[in-house]
């Protein structure tokens, strides 16, 4: 049994970066995909101290740690990753251990911009890093122009593309072992 992990980094309901993390978690062929949420209060360490680790962040960093694998799809906001994103990662790192350390974990963009969230991937990459995560170093996946890279079912259409995230999932499964 494989348990694969998807954390999407936009909140929005049409993200392309939520569309490109399904896509991979459809080519990976886990036995279980869960599908992270991460529509957390902004983390504030009053709020920790008044009433704890919220459940909804706990159960996130319980399914880090239970996963096999884990897949970060990646917008890029202002040349960074997204808040939410960020905010996610920051209140995992207060809950007790870390989930993150030595779990495989594959990083992919989808963005407007021709350079497909280039510069996301590298912010997100450097957020990690005190982590310690088994980050895979490629095959990079940048969907560049991202809005015309899905087709009306949310299906990744270009073959560049899928090749890509096809090499990236089959590294990702190597990487479980």
């Amino acid at each position: 049994m494989t348990t694969l992990l998807g954390i999407s980094g936009s909140l929005r309901k049409q993200s392309t970066n939520t569309m490109l993390m399904r896509n991979a978690a459809d080519i990976f062929g886990a036995d279980e995909f869960i599908e992270a949420d991460i529509n957390f209060p902004l983390f504030n360490e009053d709020l920790q101290e008044a009433e704890g680790i919220p459940p909804a962040v706990q159960k996130l960093s319980d399914q880090i740690a239970a996963a096999d694998a884990v897949i970060i799809s990646t917008p890029e906001y202002n040349k960074a990753i997204s808040g939410a994103l960020k905010n996610a990662l920051d209140w995992v790192s207060r809950t007790e251990g870390n989930p993150w350390q030595h779990k495989p974990l594959a990083i992919m963009s989808a963005a407007a911009g021709r350079a497909g969230g280039e510069r996301s991937q590298f912010s997100l990459r450097l957020a990690m890093m005190a982590f310690r995560p088994h980050i895979l170093q490629g095959p990079e996946v940048l969907v560049g122009g991202a809005s015309k890279e899905f087709d009306e079912n949310g299906k990744l259409t270009g073959e560049t593309y899928i090749k890509f995230v096809t090499d990236l999932m089959k590294e990702l499964r190597a990487a479980i072992r």
